[in-house]
């Protein structure tokens, strides 16, 4: 692999090894080519969290579409020596190999809850057993981040300037793209991503860092000539303050600005007590935009707000790239029209290809067989068909303006950010039986 980020022709390989030894066992065994549905959900939330909201399906049909084996690739498997007593022709499925299923799923920024599907894989058995470990990995990330963008823009408000500052933090520079993507997808006004924003035709934010201050400041002997070199090449940049004493360094801009020297179209606040230091700088700066960063999640901006800050945006990194992740699992639910589930403790999950069917007052996770309740509509779209796209991609607008009236139209207990109250999810009759009946069986 040339670089930290794969091109589309090194997916492939972006699996995990038991993928590719299950699959050539399945080969071994006549197997592969049965047709298999697998689904992806969660099967309980995050603590303190009472919904999700999908994302990440834009660059899980991109793997699909670019899913192949180079000869490279195959003989570079082949000299593992791993694969010793594996079917000659598994190598040949592997080399001609492309994914030609389909997939179902709910579109990105849809409101989801345990147990329902985010997708199903439709596809031979071998091509939706190896798909499994990067619809995870960009499933399970891309939600993480969007659920926290969006918790943080109901928090934080519709009127709140929210910027993603997470790329130091984030766990490569892959899940750098993809957190400024679903950050920005679900309710975040921008980021400072440089190679993101641009991606995703967005202009990159941003003000400066402590370091720009200390070196003038040691080499020209003023803070304030900091300040004034920045300024000069980027006026509408906000100003970092609190390198030194944050409240004499708002007193020196408002002197400067009463006195026309200056013009200060915002500054930034990264430490210290947020309160306290924003009422102080806001009454010297009374027409300044006061933005705050530092470890801040919807319960830091929850505190801020209610103890009285005057802060006009908030810069989100660490807290909202990492922490506690949503454990999305990946299971077959049929295999050859023959319905299958899990029983193992705790571990149990509803069999058959299912629909999630929505109603303003609660969801129904039914079989793929049942009729439309009335007054419900389905989640689960079909996006594929034979390994071909049905639908156009959907803009960061369209996904942003669907996470918002999602989130908005849940009650405010299922939405609050401590001790939710869980979404109705009710069970159909026709599932709990066949649920019933393999356990019996």
């Amino acid at each position: 692999m040339s670089g930290l980020i794969p091109e589309p022709s090194q997916y492939g390989l972006l699996t995990d090894l038991y993928q590719l030894t299950m699959s050539a066992c399945y080969v071994g065994e006549g197997l592969a080519q049965k047709p298999a549905s697998f689904e992806l959900f969660t099967r309980r939330l995050p603590p303190e969290f009472g919904y999700l909201v999908a994302m990440g399906l834009e660059q899980a049909l991109d793997y699909l579409e670019n899913f192949c084996f180079t000869a490279e690739q195959i003989k570079a498997l082949q000299n593992t020596g791993i694969f010793t007593h594996a079917p000659d022709t598994f190598w040949q499925l592997l080399a001609e190999g492309r994914f030609t299923g389909d997939l179902w799923a709910v579109p990105e920024g849809t409101v989801v809850f345990a147990n329902e599907p985010i997708l199903r894989v439709e596809a031979p058995l071998w091509q939706a057993q190896i798909v499994e470990t990067y619809l995870l990995n960009t499933i399970n990330y891309q939600t993480l981040i969007a659920t926290r963008a969006a918790r943080l823009r109901d928090t934080a408000g519709p009127e709140a300037v929210l910027l993603e500052f997470g790329t130091r933090r984030a766990f490569s520079p892959q899940a750098a793209l993809w957190a400024a993507r679903a950050a920005i997808a679900a309710g975040l006004d921008g980021t400072s991503n440089v190679q993101a924003a641009l991606q995703l035709g967005q202009k990159p934010v941003g003000t400066m860092a402590h370091a720009l201050v200390m070196a003038i400041s040691a080499l020209e002997g003023e803070e304030d000539e900091a300040f004034t070199a920045f300024s000069r090449y980027f006026p509408q940049a906000p100003l970092l303050i609190d390198t030194y004493d944050t409240v004499a360094a708002a007193g020196r801009l408002s002197q400067a600005v009463e006195q026309g020297q200056r013009q200060v179209t915002g500054v930034r606040l990264d430490s210290g007590d947020l309160v306290t230091l924003s009422q102080q700088v806001q009454a010297l700066l009374p027409e300044v935009p006061i933005f705050a960063s530092g470890d801040l999640d919807e319960w830091e901006i929850a505190r801020l707000q209610t103890a009285g800050a005057c802060l006009q945006g908030y810069g989100i990194g660490t807290r909202l790239v990492t922490g506690q992740p949503v454990n999305g699992v990946y299971k077959l639910v049929e295999i050859d029209g023959v319905p299958t589930m899990k029983q193992s403790s705790n571990k149990a999950t509803y069999p058959g290809r299912k629909q999630i069917f929505r109603a303003p007052d609660g969801d129904r996770l039914a079989l793929m067989t049942e009729s439309l309740p009335a007054g419900t509509y389905p989640l689960l779209q079909p996006l594929m068909r034979q390994g071909q796209r049905c639908l156009p991609s959907t803009d960061l607008k369209q996904i942003r303006q669907r996470t918002t009236e999602q989130v908005q139209a849940l009650p405010p207990e299922t939405r609050a950010i401590t001790n939710p109250v869980p979404w109705n999810v009710s069970i159909s009759e026709p599932l709990q039986d066949l649920r019933q009946s393999l356990l019996t069986a």
